[in-house]
Parts: structure tokens; C-alpha cells; sequence
């Protein structure tokens, strides 16, 4: 049985976990996530984070209906960042885009990739 006191958190107890969109491979966003909130998201099936602003769990999609169901938790090889394979229900991003990825640098300027889905 997996044990998430295996992995190597920070010296605040966290972890990075990178979110993907589990069919298309598309990198949605990254926060932080605690033992407890691993053990959350393994038991009930969608993803709870760690809030560091507000020192709470934080249920992707609990107020805004855009959720994250986990289809796959994987581990890095050094134990110390998870990727999380996901269906993602509308926008992963707090600013309405698909994608909290949506800024490049081309040529040495910030070009925006994708507006808004709502």
C-alpha cells in the first residue's frame, strides 16, 4: 500500500504536483499538496491541494464546479514532485483559461497564448 510519509516534502511538508490533462497530455497547472491532502485525494478520487495563502485544503473545483477527478498519481524519480493525471472539468486556471500556462516569452517578450474559456 502506497504511503505518501515515502515521498520528500519541503521543510513546510509540501510537494509540488503538476496537473495534466490525463488524454491529451496538456500541462494544466501546478500547486502544492501535503500528506493529508494526498491521502484526500487518493480516498476520495478528486484532487485536494494545500492552500499556502490561506493554510487550508483546497478541493480543485469546490466552488467553481471546475474539478479535477485524479485518473493517475505518478511520482518523480527523486520522490519529490507528483504529476497527477487528470479529467479536468472546464478551466484549471483561476482566470477563466483552460490552462494556467498561457504566457510565453518569444524574443524576449510576454505574448498571451489563450483567452478566457468563460
Amino acid at each position: 500500500m502506497f504511503d505518501p510519509a515515502s515521498l520528500r516534502y519541503d521543510a513546510n511538508g509540501l510537494i509540488p504536483a503538476i496537473a495534466q490533462e490525463a488524454d491529451t497530455g496538456e500541462v494544466l497547472m501546478m500547486a502544492w499538496m501535503n500528506a493529508a491532502s494526498i491521502e484526500k485525494t487518493l480516498a476520495s478520487g478528486m484532487v485536494t491541494y494545500w492552500s499556502r495563502s490561506r493554510q487550508e485544503f483546497w478541493e480543485k473545483g469546490a466552488t467553481s464546479g471546475h474539478r479535477q477527478r485524479l485518473v493517475e498519481m505518478r511520482i518523480d524519480c527523486d520522490s519529490d514532485c507528483l504529476l497527477l493525471q487528470v479529467e479536468q472539468t472546464g478551466p484549471a486556471c483561476h482566470t477563466g483559461r483552460r490552462s494556467c500556462f498561457y504566457t510565453a516569452v518569444r524574443d524576449g517578450e510576454e505574448v498571451e497564448l489563450t483567452k478566457p474559456m468563460v
